[in-house]
């Protein structure tokens, strides 16, 4: 197993671009051919230097076994080399074929992969504690909150918005991350590189993806909000049959460190987090009696909170006579009156 280096086109000016990939060579038919395992893409990141150390370290992950000497990689390179093995490893012979692995003090341990739907042939015992964990991944808040989205047609939705596969992935995997391990879009990236089995669930390599993509995807999901909310309140509404005659109405702010020129909503306000002194936007929310979002909205960072409240709801078609729960910031006098 080595790693070549392949030139694969120039662009208008004549650089030529090169591309990586992991390769095996095999005897077929009396002659020695050479096989791609796994392409490494243009920017492999590794020195080549390291290059046969790093195949070295594959070859031990993917035969479960430890090395007999300690390798001798950076930590960079010894991630990638764990990084590979799992994608060869997610690459293994179909259902129904032998497969192999040790423990990790080198004890073989044979198993069938059996055909779906059949029990397995033959179950062998191993010692747990003997097991080396290579790249853990959690996966259960994962799976479950796809398996919620596609309840209620929500990744069908995205298609049907011309968001390319990448983008759907960067989306899911945005808001996945806001429900399992919430923070920030580079916070998020890493969350998805490296703890997060989101990416075998949906094909898709988190490691490899550039974190503006993450931004972006924020920018897609803004840009379809109207359709996004009243599309899955709708299907809420016809799934679970709750009543919407009830509503919480609330907005808060949050505020900008730069100038935020580009933004014609980001003013100087009072800020609910001590931060006047920065350009601010307002958000304001509304949620059913059952606490499912109805309606989002951004408004102005000086918006006056009293001033919002008839808008959202003959946007939303609040049915006459509906109870509004509200904080004093928007029990107005004027608000009373008009409800």
């Amino acid at each position: 197993m080595f790693i070549r280096r392949t030139q694969v086109g120039s662009n208008a000016a004549g650089k030529y671009h090169y591309t990586y990939r992991l390769v095996r060579s095999e005897r077929i038919g009396g002659k020695v051919k050479q096989i791609t395992l796994l392409n490494l893409g243009r920017y492999f990141p590794i020195s080549s230097e390291f290059w046969p150390a790093l195949c070295d370290r594959v070859d031990d992950l993917l035969a479960g076994q430890a090395s007999l000497l300690e390798p001798s990689l950076p930590k960079a390179a010894a991630m990638e080399a764990e990084h590979i093995a799992a994608q060869l490893l997610s690459r293994q012979a179909p259902t129904g074929t032998a497969l192999t692995t040790t423990t990790a003090t080198g004890e073989p341990v044979s198993t069938t992969q059996p055909p779906q739907g059949e029990e397995p042939a033959d179950i062998q015992a191993i010692d747990v504690t003997s097991l080396e964990l290579v790249r853990p991944r959690s996966i259960a808040v994962e799976y479950v909150a796809l398996w919620a989205m596609q309840q209620v047609g929500f990744v069908d939705l995205l298609s049907q918005m011309g968001l390319t596969g990448p983008m759907r992935a960067a989306v899911l995997g945005s808001i996945v991350g806001r429900m399992a391990a919430p923070a920030s879009e580079a916070a998020t990236h890493r969350w998805l590189g490296k703890h997060s089995g989101l990416g075998e669930l949906l094909d898709v390599d988190f490691e490899y993806m550039p974190p503006i993509t993450l931004y972006r995807a924020s920018d897609a999901l803004m840009k379809h909000r109207d359709a996004i909310e009243r599309t899955l309140f709708n299907r809420l509404h016809e799934l679970l049959g709750f009543e919407t005659t009830v509503t919480l109405y609330d907005l808060t702010n949050t505020y900008f460190e730069g100038t935020a020129m580009a933004n014609p909503k980001a003013m100087r306000g009072r800020s609910k987090e001590k931060r006047s002194d920065c350009p601010l936007v307002t958000l304001g929310m509304v949620l059913d009696g059952s606490g499912f979002v109805r309606r989002s909205e951004t408004f102005e960072g000086n918006a006056a909170e009293g001033h919002t409240l008839e808008r959202m709801l003959e946007e939303l078609g609040a049915p006459q006579g509906a109870l509004v729960v509200m904080d004093a910031g928007i029990a107005t006098e004027a608000n009373l009156t008009w409800l």
